[in-house]
């Protein structure tokens, strides 16, 4: 069962296939989804794809989570994940996408952070992995804000990605 977690100012409620269309309006702002490989522009298999992701299955405890303002939580921020890397694992990935319009806003990293917390202190993990497109400064700086370091890079898709990770030791103090 993937719990709602909430933080000072947000709602992170488990997604679900009623945020497909929000993901979907999300997703079409070339800011958005630049440093991501995905059928964007095939609007069958971009809604397939997102409809896929939202249903899984994970192991207990793992998927993504809507975004919601606290104060506005019918209002879609964006989203979380936390998931086997590449839906497939064994490792388990940290990934985020919010909206532009709450871009600068600390969403991002108070959101990551919940997640983080989630499987570190709630489901036992004993590290999470974030794979970032090294052009993407702003993910880079919130991974190296989340404490997560780099380690290496791997190649998936046809593309390089920047690995960074967090390993639950690491957490003590934060």
């Amino acid at each position: 069962m993937q719990p709602t977690l909430r933080t000072q100012r947000l709602l992170l409620r488990p997604r679900s296939l009623a945020d497909t269309d929000a993901c979907l309006r999300m997703d079409q702002e070339p800011k958005v989804t630049r440093y991501l490989s995905g059928p964007w522009s095939d609007p069958v298999a971009h809604r397939a794809f997102v409809e896929e992701r939202t249903r899984g299955p994970y192991p207990d405890g793992l998927g993504y989570w809507t975004i919601a303002s606290g104060d506005r939580p019918a209002e879609f921020v964006g989203w979380v994940l936390l998931i086997p890397l590449d839906a497939v694992g064994p490792e388990i990935e940290i990934g985020w996408r919010l909206r532009p319009a709450f871009w600068r806003l600390g969403y991002a990293t108070e959101a990551a952070s919940a997640v983080l917390r989630h499987g570190f202190d709630g489901l036992g993990l004993n590290e999470i992995l974030a794979e970032i497109d090294p052009a993407n400064i702003a993910s880079i700086a919130l991974a190296d804000r989340l404490g997560m370091r780099r380690r290496g890079s791997r190649t998936s898709e046809g593309r390089d990605w920047a690995r960074y990770a967090l390993a639950r030791h690491e957490t003590a103090g934060h």
